[in-house]
Parts: structure tokens; C-alpha cells; sequence
């Protein structure tokens, strides 16, 4: 029997293919062995796998580099609009294969590594996923079978090779202070001052030798020392201030279900926008007419030339920020300044929950941004004098509609702030965008419809598909060809395949050895043997009370019951695992991980159960594992209450990996069933209306609990302290929030949910039809491509033509 490939060996039948040539493995391993000796300072005889991985990566940066400058003189000479995304969160995985795929040097680099003796799955391994984003978001929760323990993910403790620090662009970003109004303007003074240095990492578009930038900011103190202070005792406080100041970049603020109104995070936000708005306005001066080199000093064209796209509220700052540059450093009139921003600023909204919204506190930015609360009610008076005048009388509107929320506290409303200082205003998800328009931003909808667009979510197939499941990328390569990787839309074309055995016989083979693969990386990490037959059942996401991990839970719980109850009964094997963070402050989202492990430690040692039912909570969930689960999942779980996700990608991205979807019509999961027809999902469950029906007429969990045996059997157990036996009422609080203020709703979907999962488990059983319909579903996904999403964005909102043109590349990468 022929040993299966590899999944290097799988990329490189791509890349054969491929546009770029076959590098020269000799060069590779020659520059390998030059980073290893004058980069790293080491030889083979104390070098460290770590070591390898770095001379590994500084080599494929030198293929990068080339790209990365030449891309830069390209936009230098042809002054294109050049689009900022300003997020505080970039979740961005690992970087080393990610770049090989794109720049097509996989293949060599694969060869290089093995004539070296060195293994490049284990270099790989060594990358440290960059901790850039809500699941990393500076912590880690992590969960065993008995406890949780919170670590810090300290990403960056052995350096990062991809990064550049651009200290010749370091910043001055200000704090705290006064302001005067003078005749000759308006000075913001007394201030204090953090420095802004930036850190540029290089982003390859896939084989088209363009390289962008992701510029980061890190919070460092001002080198002036005060030698008085220190002269008389005063060092440990300059010691102290200066790791203040310091701390601003260090952690991410990382409770993200609901807002805090923290001092920290409101510097952070402000800290990333102001460097970087300083930096779009450098740039913007110092760019090129054509072939005359001129400095611009009129900012009035910076609409034809910036887009800011403001991912949700946390970059929301920009406006008051830019209107503070361009009132009191540019001395523009408030009504160019206010032209200027609003054409240039965009907003994305992520989210419906009302408790994640920002609403900072006035006290708060009095103290810290004082100019830019002047200006915030500024932009309020005259925005409720627009709307007084449109709606005369209507004081009720007034107060729906104003930046600053009266009360016990008086707070800006952040979101109100994008929405007034933006020109375009988009959800993420057809059904989220109809959602904002219809309930949360309702007035503004009703004033400026033309503001309000939607803008679907995507995914990259070259790293959720090309470089996490290279088996299945060769089989649709094999049938329709691989330009699919460039044009997703190319999928449908699998249709004319559907009842083809061949084909439905290549994707059961690649979904079974990417389970054997994975089953093995559990036994060797987790110490768990699983049966790779049975059904794998996933739900990784943020743990989150609206995402319903309790939903899952409890049909865990059911099933549990149900093979005590018929042990000799031919159930469906599963293997259900459960992955996610919780962010520290979520004291529910904690106790459903506890809850979650300790179901898990029932059901996995009932030696009636056996392997029929296995449950798995995956310790810190992230980019890396994500890569390795989603191709080997079966069943992907997207069950919110509707009308409470945004979107979702992690959807899209198990749909695009062969798995089926058993979930609510939320977020995206509508637009799926569209694509891929209703029937090749498992929908159920309440809908939009249902919800907002119950909502009004009264959500009784009670009657739901004395109704069905089965739900109140399962939570019998967990109030009982049957899976708590060493502390039984260690579940209270999930007890008492699911019986009595369940805000979404768990036991209205309950009896809908398990007669889903009932048909889940009867077509496991036909891997012929269960596989016709994963074919339906890869061949729906070409909607979900982040190249749409983006395409979409560059024409409906920033003015802009996706380019195709391809930069040449330069003759010697190294150059």
C-alpha cells in the first residue's frame, strides 16, 4: 500500500502549477546557512531547533523584501488612494507558511529544509502565533478537566523575525492636559507625552509579488530623564512613570462581551489612532505629483487620496482626532475640517449586543483628551441642530440621537460618533446590516439612508483552504482546475461533480485522513484517544453566553442520558469538542468552560458510554489549532440565538473545509443557506421575528424546564452536582441564569435543536448522501472569499478600482 503524502508533499502538487518558478534550493539553503552563522551567531553544533525555524524564516524575508520595497515605489510613483483599516485587533496566526504559499517558494523551501536534515512541519511548529486579537487578546483561558488557569501569551518573548521597527516615524502622542483658547488658535498644553514607535510587518498577496504593510504601535516613555528627580531620590518613580507609560501597548484590554469604561483601554484607542493618523497625514504631504516631487500643504484632497475604515468603535477616535489636527495644526474652518472627515472615515459595525457598545464616561475624557471632548460637542450641537430642524418638536429623537447620553453619568456614545463622522456605514452579514438598520441605529437609518450599506464577510482560501487543507485544495484543483484559489466563485463548477463517486470518494478520503491526523495530534497534546470514525462535532468560538455553548451542552447532556438509558442501541459515535476563550472578567463564560470540562469527565470515563460519545474542551484555542481542526470536522456548530451574531467567518471557513452546518439563520449562516440551498444545511430554531415576538409577549424558561423531560433531567443533573460531585452546587449561577434571565433564550431552541441533531446522526450513517451534501456546500462557498468582501469595500465605500495589475519582481529578492 503507497505511504499517503504529506501535506508539504500536497501543497507542492499545487505549486507546481503554480505561476512562479522553482526557486533555487542551492541559494536557499546557501542564504539558510548565512542567517544561521551572521544573523543568529550560531553553527550546527549549538544550534537549537528555534535557531533553524529563524535562519528558516529570515531566509523567506529575503524573498519578501524585494517585494515589500519594490511594492512601496510602485505606490511612491503611481500616488494611488491608499486605504488605512485601523483595528486594535489583528489575529493574524502564523506568518512562515502563510508567506511560502503566497510567494510560491513552499515547494524549495520544503527541498532546502530536507537536504539540511532538518524536518519543516517541526520548524513550522516552532512560529508563535502573533497575539494580536480578541483569543489572544493578552491571555490565555485555559482549561484542564478540573481547573482553569489564565496565562499570559507572551508571543514576542523570543523575538519576531517579520517585524521591522521604524524608529526614524516614532511618534508623540499626548495625554491629559488643558486647553487654551488663544487668538492666535487653539492650544492643547501641560500634556503628557508617550512616543509612538512603529513596527511594520509585511503582508504578500497571493503570487502577484505585491507586498503591503501592517504597521503596529508600541508605547515607549520619552528619553528625557529627569536627573533632578533622580538626585534627590526620585528614580524609582521615574522608573515607575516610565513603565506607565509603557504599559499602554504591553497588554490589550482584553474584556470584549460587554464595555468597561477603563482609562487603560480609552488610552490605548487613542494612543493607535493618533500615531497613525499622524502618519497617514506625513505621508499624504511627502507623496508625489506624478513625476514632480511636491510636498502637499493643502489637506483638502485627503478624501481623494486616505480612506479610514473604522473597525467598529475602538479606532472611533479618529474623527475627533482628525478634526483636532485639522482645525488646530492646519488652521482649516470647522466646515472644510468636518467635509474632510466624513468623506474620508468609514465604520463597520460589529455588534448588536447593547452591553459591548462604548460609551465613555464625559469625567473620563474630560480628564484625558480634554480638546477632544470639545470637539466631540461640537459635532453633537451641530448634529442635533440638523436633526431639530428636521424633526421640529421631537425632543424624544434629540435624545435617541445625541453623542452624549444624559443620566447618572453622562457618556459619548461612540457608535453615534462613527455614524455622524462617517459616509458609509456597514454590518457584516446581510441580515446584521438590516438588523442595525431596523432597531439599533434606527433614526440615523431614517436621516442618512444612503450611509447604510452591507458588506458580507470573507475568508482567504489561500490560508483556510490552499495551506490548512492542501488534500482538498488538490481534489477541486484536480476537477475544475486552480484558479478557483483566485476566484472562489470557480467552486459552483464542482456542481457538474456532485454525483460523480469519484469525486465523492477523493473528499470522504481527505476529510478521513485529515481525522486520523487529527486524532493523533489529541492523543500526542491531549492525551486523549478518540475513535477517527465517529462523528466530529465542533464548536470553537468565543466562549459567550450568545453564542449558546449551553445549547451544546445540554444535548451533550441528552445524549449522555439517552445511551445510559439503551446502551445496546446503534447511536451514531461523536466526538464533540468544545474550543474557546473566555476573557477574564466573564465570570459566566468561566463557569461554562467549567461546565463543559466537567460533563467531559463524566461522559469520557462511563465505561457504558465507551467511544460512542466522547467530549473534548480544547485548551487555547487560536489560529494554529483552528488550521488543524476545522479540515477535520464533520459538524460545524453555529447555533446563536438569531439575531444576535454579527457574521461570523469560523462558519464559512468549516463550510469551506467539507464540514456541514447545524445552526440558526443568524449572522451569515442565512447567506450559506442561500448559497448552498437550505436543504444541505441543518437549520433550526426560532428566527429573527420568532425572538422579537417573544420578546414581547414574555420568554418563559420555566414552562420550557416543567414541559420537556429530557431538558429537565439534563438540568437536574447540573443543579444536582451529578458532573460537580465534589462541590454540588458549583453550577448555581448557570441553573439560576437558565431558569430565571436567560437573555437568549437556550430552552425556546432546545426541542428544535435535538430533533436537528437527531437527523445529524441518521445521515452520518449514509457517508454517500452526508457527502453530496458537503459537495453542495463547498461548491456555495465562492461567495464567502475575503477578495469579494474587500472588492466590495474598494468600490462601494472607498471610492477606489481593485487593481489586478501584478508588480514585476525585482531580479534578486535579497536587493
Amino acid at each position: 500500500m503507497p505511504k499517503p503524502l504529506t501535506d508539504q508533499e500536497k501543497r507542492k502538487q499545487i505549486s507546481v502549477r503554480g505561476l512562479a518558478g522553482v526557486e533555487n534550493v542551492s541559494d536557499l539553503k546557501t542564504n539558510f546557512n548565512r542567517h544561521l552563522h551572521f544573523t543568529l551567531v550560531k553553527d550546527r553544533n549549538v544550534a537549537t531547533k528555534r535557531d533553524y525555524y529563524f535562519a528558516l524564516a529570515n531566509t523567506v524575508r529575503d524573498h519578501l523584501v524585494g517585494r515589500w520595497i519594490r511594492t512601496q515605489q510602485h505606490y511612491y510613483e503611481k500616488d494611488p488612494k491608499r486605504v488605512y483599516y485601523l483595528s486594535l485587533e489583528f489575529y493574524m496566526g502564523r506568518t512562515l507558511q502563510n508567506t511560502m504559499v503566497n510567494l510560491a517558494l513552499e515547494n524549495a523551501c520544503d527541498e532546502a529544509t530536507y537536504q539540511l536534515g532538518l524536518d519543516m512541519e517541526e520548524l513550522q511548529d516552532i512560529e508563535e502565533d502573533a497575539g494580536l486579537g480578541n483569543g489572544g487578546l493578552g491571555r490565555l483561558a485555559v482549561t484542564d478537566i478540573s481547573s482553569q488557569v489564565e496565562e499570559a501569551d507572551d508571543w514576542l518573548r523570543y523575538g519576531n523575525p517579520w517585524e521591522k521597527a521604524r524608529p526614524e516615524y516614532m511618534r508623540p502622542v499626548h495625554f491629559y492636559g488643558r486647553v487654551e483658547h488663544t487668538p492666535e488658535g487653539v492650544k492643547w498644553v501641560d500634556t503628557q507625552v508617550v512616543l509612538a514607535l512603529p513596527y511594520d510587518t509585511p503582508v504578500p498577496g497571493y503570487r502577484n509579488n505585491v507586498v503591503n504593510t501592517m504597521r503596529l504601535w508600541s508605547a515607549k516613555a520619552p528619553c528625557d530623564f529627569n536627573l533632578k528627580d533622580f538626585n534627590v531620590g526620585g528614580y524609582i518613580q521615574a522608573v515607575l512613570d516610565r513603565n506607565l507609560a509603557e504599559n499602554i501597548s504591553r497588554v490589550l484590554y482584553p474584556n470584549d462581551n460587554f464595555f468597561e469604561g477603563k482609562e487603560l483601554r480609552l488610552k490605548q484607542e487613542y494612543f493607535v489612532v493618533a500615531a497613525t493618523l499622524q502618519d497617514i497625514v506625513r505621508r499624504f504631504k511627502s507623496s508625489k505629483f506624478g513625476s514632480t516631487e511636491v510636498v502637499r500643504v493643502d489637506l483638502s484632497t485627503l478624501p481623494d487620496k486616505v480612506a479610514i475604515q473604522l473597525n467598529d468603535t475602538h479606532p472611533a477616535l479618529a474623527i475627533p482626532e482628525l478634526m483636532r489636527i485639522l482645525l488646530d495644526t492646519e488652521h482649516q474652518t470647522w466646515e472644510k475640517a468636518w467635509d474632510i472627515v466624513t468623506r474620508t472615515c468609514a465604520y463597520t459595525n460589529h455588534t448588536v449586543l447593547p452591553e459591548a457598545l462604548e460609551r465613555w464616561p464625559i469625567d473620563l475624557f474630560q480628564n484625558l483628551l480634554p480638546r477632544h471632548l470639545e470637539i466631540i460637542f461640537e459635532i453633537n450641537r451641530r448634529h442635533l441642530e440638523r436633526i431639530a430642524n428636521l424633526y421640529p418638536g421631537d425632543h424624544d429623537r434629540l435624545r435617541r440621537m445625541s453623542l452624549v447620553e444624559e443620566g447618572d453619568q453622562k457618556k459619548i456614545n461612540m457608535a453615534h460618533l462613527c455614524i455622524v463622522g462617517s459616509h458609509a456605514v456597514n454590518g457584516v452579514a446581510r441580515i446584521h446590516s438590516d438588523i442595525i438598520k431596523a432597531t439599533l441605529f434606527k433614526d440615523f437609518y431614517e436621516v442618512d439612508p444612503h450611509k447604510f450599506q452591507n458588506k458580507t464577510n470573507g475568508i482567504t482560501p489561500r490560508r483556510w483552504l490552499v495551506m490548512c487543507n492542501p488534500g482538498l485544495a488538490e481534489v477541486i484543483a484536480e476537477r475544475i482546475g486552480e484558479d478557483y484559489i483566485r476566484d472562489l466563485g470557480q467552486l459552483k463548477n464542482l456542481l457538474e461533480f456532485v454525483d460523480d463517486d469519484s469525486l465523492i470518494r477523493d473528499i470522504a478520503k481527505v476529510k478521513q485522513e485529515n481525522k486520523l491526523k487529527f486524532s493523533a495530534y489529541l492523543e500526542e497534546h491531549y492525551k486523549v484517544k478518540i475513535n477517527p470514525n465517529s462523528m466530529f462535532d465542533v464548536q470553537v468560538k468565543r466562549i459567550h453566553e450568545y453564542k449558546r455553548q449551553l445549547l451544546n451542552c445540554l444535548h451533550i447532556i441528552t445524549l449522555y442520558n439517552r445511551i445510559k438509558k439503551e446502551p445496546n442501541k446503534n447511536w451514531t459515535p461523536r466526538t464533540i469538542m468544545i474550543g474557546g476563550k473566555a476573557a477574564p472578567g466573564y465570570h459566566t463564560a468561566k463557569l461554562i468552560i467549567r461546565l463543559i470540562t466537567a460533563v467531559g469527565d463524566i461522559v469520557n470515563h462511563d465505561e457504558v458510554v465507551g467511544d460512542r460519545l466522547k467530549v473534548i474542551f480544547l485548551e487555547n484555542y487560536k489560529v494554529t489549532l483552528a488550521e488543524k481542526i476545522i479540515p477535520a470536522s464533520d459538524l460545524s456548530e453555529q447555533i446563536s440565538t438569531a439575531g444576535t451574531e454579527a457574521s461570523g467567518t469560523g462558519n464559512m471557513k468549516f463550510m469551506l473545509n467539507g464540514a456541514l452546518t447545524i445552526g440558526t439563520m443568524d449572522g451569515a449562516n442565512v447567506e450559506m443557506a442561500e448559497e448552498a440551498g437550505e436543504e444541505n444545511l441543518f437549520i433550526f430554531g426560532m428566527r429573527v421575528d420568532d425572538v422579537d415576538a417573544m420578546d414581547k409577549s414574555g420568554y418563559d424558561a420555566m414552562e420550557y424546564y416543567n414541559r420537556i423531560p429530557e431538558l429537565k433531567l439534563a438540568m437536574d443533573q447540573i443543579a444536582g452536582g451529578y458532573f460537580s460531585p465534589d462541590q454540588h452546587d458549583l453550577f448555581k449561577d448557570i441553573v439560576n441564569m437558565l431558569l430565571h434571565h436567560d437573555r437568549f433564550k437556550v430552552f425556546a431552541d432546545y426541542e428544535a435543536y435535538i430533533k436537528c441533531q437527531d437527523k445529524v446522526s441518521a445521515l452520518y450513517k449514509n457517508p454517500k448522501e452526508w457527502t453530496k451534501m458537503v459537495i453542495h456546500n463547498i461548491a456555495g462557498c465562492g461567495k464567502f472569499s475575503s477578495d469579494r468582501t474587500i472588492s466590495q469595500y474598494a468600490r462601494e465605500i472607498w471610492g477606489m478600482e481593485p487593481s489586478l495589475e501584478r508588480i514585476p519582481a525585482p531580479d534578486d529578492p535579497r536587493q
